[in-house]
């Protein structure tokens, strides 16, 4: 049997390398290790310390931040408003009837100048019965007034008779008493002479009596239908009145404003024809907040700017409504004063300073004020702000005076505030 032949392999070539050492394999890994436990515990470190600076953390940029500052409060109202006219009536309608106008809106006019016309035959119907009825009135007056004439003077004369028949009764008594004296007259006759004296003396005294009651009672007749004809005469007066209103006149220098009826329109009594403008006269109606409705008072000074030019004002009148948070107030130009050209409705700024308080603690206003009542502020330190009490003052429309719990360069959160929930301690970040 025939023997292969043996093949050679590379196990000669092979050669034992010794193992190398695992010293700076270990080396390595630990300090991968120690890199990512201190990467961990700075990690931990952070949320830790943000934990620490607040539970909660709020965008800077959703917040405003204000230093507080020591300065001068100027509490002020500033504010836009509109010109109205002061003295701007409507002329109405003073009966029904048909309009004829005299001017159109725009017109200047005069005072005591023809507007319009108004043409209602009733009225003037009127006035002609009611002259007619104090024509017939004035004419019984005066023939009750005769009447009482005629009346004196027949008791006058009635009693300037009696007067004569007592006179001559005294003369014929004295006769008989002489010739009674003188023995040719009985004693009888004396009497008699004496009653016919007495008795004419009554006589003069009822008369003179009638006198007086026939005057009186004429007096009273005449003076009754001289009342009813003067009580007809103011009625006659107020009907003339009436007919001339019916004329509608400028109550003063001025502008027509709106015409409410066209030419030729048949109103109803008491229907609005136009209105007349005085130029002469403008005010400034503004809207203030309701916070400071309460500081406004009559005669408060003010100032109105108008083409960069300031003029003297005073309060007129403050509204004793509120309206969507807003007190409407008007304002009085002074010094006779007031811009040129002026036009209803037309936009000036007004100012009214109510007080101005020297170097005191300030901060800018924000809606903070109105959260609890303006008793507590968040005071921004680095990238924290902590719920403090404060006490809070004077206010303008700009800054709020800080009377305690604030330190001059403190900053606080003015605006936002109220996404805290009232929280003690919240994180700001962006900052």
């Amino acid at each position: 049997m025939q023997q292969r032949p043996r093949i050679r392999d590379t196990a000669a070539q092979d050669q034992v390398l010794s193992r190398p050492s695992a010293s700076p394999l270990r080396r390595k890994r630990w300090l991968v290790a120690a890199g990512a436990g201190a990467a961990l515990l700075a990690l931990v470190t952070w949320v830790v310390a943000g934990w620490a600076g607040g539970g909660r953390s709020f965008d800077a940029a959703r917040l405003r931040i204000a230093e507080v500052e020591r300065g001068d409060l100027v509490r002020d109202i500033s504010a836009d408003g509109r010109v109205i006219a002061a003295n701007s009536p409507t002329l109405y309608a003073i009966a029904g009837g048909t309009v004829a106008l005299k001017v159109v809106a725009g017109d200047a006019v005069g005072k005591g100048q023809a507007l319009a016309v108004i043409d209602s035959p009733e009225l003037r119907s009127r006035l002609v019965q009611e002259q007619s009825t104090l024509a017939s009135l004035q004419a019984e007056a005066g023939r009750a007034t005769l009447d009482a004439q005629l009346l004196r003077s027949a008791a006058r004369k009635a009693f300037d008779q009696a007067e004569i028949e007592r006179i001559a009764a005294q003369r014929d008594l004295e006769r008989y008493q002489r010739g009674f004296e003188g023995g040719a007259v009985a004693q009888v006759d004396v009497a008699k002479a004496r009653d016919e004296l007495k008795r004419t003396e009554i006589g003069v005294a009822h008369a003179r009596q009638d006198l007086g009651l026939q005057g009186r009672g004429a007096g009273l007749d005449t003076r009754n239908k001289r009342l009813l004809a003067d009580r007809q005469q103011a009625v006659v007066a107020e009907m003339q009145r009436q007919v001339d209103a019916l004329t509608l006149r400028a109550p003063f220098d001025g502008q027509v404003g709106q015409v409410q009826v066209a030419q030729g329109t048949n109103v109803a009594a008491n229907a609005p024809v136009l209105s007349v403008v005085d130029l002469s006269r403008f005010e400034v109606e503004i809207k203030v907040p309701e916070s400071f409705a309460r500081e406004l008072g009559i005669g408060m000074p003010a100032r109105i700017s108008s083409n960069n030019q300031t003029f003297p004002a005073e309060v007129a009148a403050v509204s004793p409504e509120v309206v969507n948070g807003e007190v409407t107030a008007r304002l009085r130009f002074t010094d006779g004063k007031q811009p040129p050209g002026l036009r209803q409705n037309q936009r000036l700024s007004a100012r009214i300073v109510l007080d101005t308080r020297r170097n005191v603690l300030k901060v800018e206003r924000g809606p903070f004020l109105e959260q609890d009542g303006g008793r507590f502020a968040y005071v921004v330190d680095g990238n924290t702000a902590v719920r403090r009490p404060i006490q809070t003052g004077a206010s303008s429309l700009a800054a709020v005076e800080i009377l305690s719990g604030l330190q001059e360069g403190e900053r606080i959160v003015v605006s936002g505030s109220n996404q805290f929930d009232n929280a003690e301690r919240i994180r700001i970040s962006g900052q």
